[in-house]
């Protein structure tokens, strides 16, 4: 069976949010950090912060559409709210 992932990653370097879409994660993400996507190379390295799995790649393509709106960036938002918070201690105590 094939799994198909939405995900966000996150620069490390600027902290900006990406999505998409893969059937294989690891190897996605190792393109993400080895400068093969263009939107993401010149913000590397990036983590992995967030994903999803579907069983069918048009629920996965039609999900990764509606994660670039301005509404779905929002719902990552609120659904990542811990983790952008603790983010954000760590960062100032360490700044």
């Amino acid at each position: 069976m094939i799994m198909f992932y939405n995900y966000i990653i996150q620069s490390k370097k600027n902290k900006i949010l990406y999505s998409g879409f893969t059937s294989d994660l690891k190897n996605r993400i190792k393109e993400h950090n080895q400068g093969r996507n263009k939107s993401t190379k010149e913000n590397r390295p990036c983590e992995l912060i967030y994903y999803e799995a579907c069983l069918s790649r048009k629920d996965a393509t039609r999900r990764e559409k509606y994660l670039k709106t301005t509404q779905g960036r929002r719902l990552l938002k609120i659904r990542l709210k811990d983790y952008f918070y603790m983010k954000n201690i760590r960062n100032s105590s360490t700044g």
